[in-house]
């Protein structure tokens, strides 16, 4: 089976959409992935690539096709929405080109925020005579109204329209969360193609987007107190503010328990001077590091925080990141609402606490803290036992390969 991957990020960015492609190579199919010139976090194009190049590359068997695009930049919500429109006008100009000759049986796309960027593959899944998997990571628009990068009407409206367009010309839509149905529901034409399918944990990643600062020594550093690691984008869905008040009122308690915040995004600038105006000790900032150092930071820690703002849209989605929390084996405290909290407490892998609120944050940290090691290693097992039942990556793939299958012998039957 041929499958091609569409998604504006693959390695050597660090996505979920690395490890799966992966794995449906280590099963036998073979894998295209259509993606463009990497830059994501920071805006700057890796070395060795060039923006305003195509290039062809092998990766593990797999066949990398890249096509040009503006990169992010930094702190410009202008030169972002460049680099994403830039992405959907090089692949549906210049993919088609690079894709000429070959035949596929499936073209999956990988669809975190924009969503939009489903849209030249709606065309190569016509021209190419192969149904079309849309992998959804983010509501649109919903997103772009609850984290304020869009509020007018027109334009949301319009956003709305184009994610119909792709949702009415899609044979299946994945969604990681079940909330998602409803609202996809509204706009997809048809019932039955929607289908849960949630983001696995990946402990060997593929690639990694940046070398490793000194990771020994920031694990020993976690490893030497109580703490509660965060790990991931630091952006306006994370609800920082929240955190940096629940270590506020942790110290003022006498608690002896770090936050390590690790990660970077567009709110980074803004933490490092927020934590140094409150001076916050027990708060530190390591920076990014590479998707292969998660597991030796999360294994050092005392918790894991997951957290969002306090939005309807929020309480839809489970953090990509919880999979990888349950899966290390650690207590999970969860700032949350709805789905993502609902797993952590289901998994019986931590606490919950409402989206946004700092005092019980502050609760929540101070009673995993609090407990014996033998009840937080209990939790631990749990989430890891429930990690591999519902977020393995094997079982993901050969559903998601079983599926492909299904969709393609279908579209072979009607067409003839």
């Amino acid at each position: 089976m041929r499958v091609l991957i569409f998604s504006q990020y693959f390695w050597p960015e660090s996505f979920g959409i690395n490890a799966l492609a992966r794995s449906m190579q280590e099963r036998g199919i073979a894998v295209t992935v259509l993606t463009g010139q990497p830059n994501y976090p920071d805006g700057i194009v890796f070395p060795g690539y060039a923006a305003w190049r195509t290039s062809r590359e092998m990766l593990s068997g797999i066949e990398i096709l890249r096509v040009p695009l503006v990169p992010r930049g930094v702190k410009s919500g202008l030169r972002l929405a460049v680099n994403y429109l830039s992405f959907l006008a090089s692949a549906s100009l210049v993919g088609p080109w690079m894709l000429r000759g070959a035949q596929y049986d499936a073209v999956f796309v990988y669809a975190p925020s924009p969503l939009l960027q489903a849209l030249p593959a709606v065309f190569l899944s016509w021209w190419k005579r192969a149904p079309l998997v849309v992998w959804v990571q983010d509501l649109w628009p919903e997103s772009l109204s609850a984290t304020g990068f869009v509020r007018n009407k027109v334009m949301l409206g319009l956003v709305g329209s184009v994610v119909r367009y792709i949702y009415r010309h899609t044979d299946l839509i994945l969604i990681p969360s079940q909330a998602f149905r409803e609202p996809i529901r509204r706009l997809a034409p048809s019932k039955g193609c929607i289908a849960y399918y949630p983001n696995p944990f990946v402990e060997e990643p593929l690639g990694a987007s940046t070398p490793s600062p000194d990771l020994s020594a920031l694990v020993a550093e976690i490893a030497s107190a109580s703490s509660v690691v965060f790990a991931g984008n630091l952006g306006t869905a994370q609800s920082l503010d929240t955190i940096l008040d629940a270590a506020e009122r942790v110290s003022a308690r006498g608690r002896l328990i770090r936050f390590f915040i690790v990660g970077s995004g567009s709110l980074s600038e803004w933490l490092a001077e927020e934590v140094e105006r409150r001076g916050l000790k027990n708060v530190s900032l390591p920076g990014r590091f590479p998707s292969s150092a998660m597991m030796s930071i999360f294994a050092s820690a005392s918790a894991l925080l997951v957290s969002l703002r306090d939005e309807p849209i929020f309480a839809q989605t489970i953090p990509s990141k919880v999979p990888g929390y349950l899966a290390a084996g650690k207590p999970i405290i969860a700032s949350l609402n709805g789905e993502g909290a609902r797993v952590v407490v289901e998994a019986k892998a931590g606490v919950a606490c409402p989206a946004g609120d700092s005092e019980a944050l502050a609760d929540a940290v101070i009673h995993i803290c609090g407990l014996d090691d033998d009840v937080r290693r209990v939790m631990g097992e749990n989430g890891r036992r429930y990690a591999e039942k519902h977020f393995g990556l094997a079982g993901l793939t050969d559903d998601l390969i079983a599926r492909l299958e299904a969709l393609s012998a279908q579209r072979g039957a009607s067409s003839r």
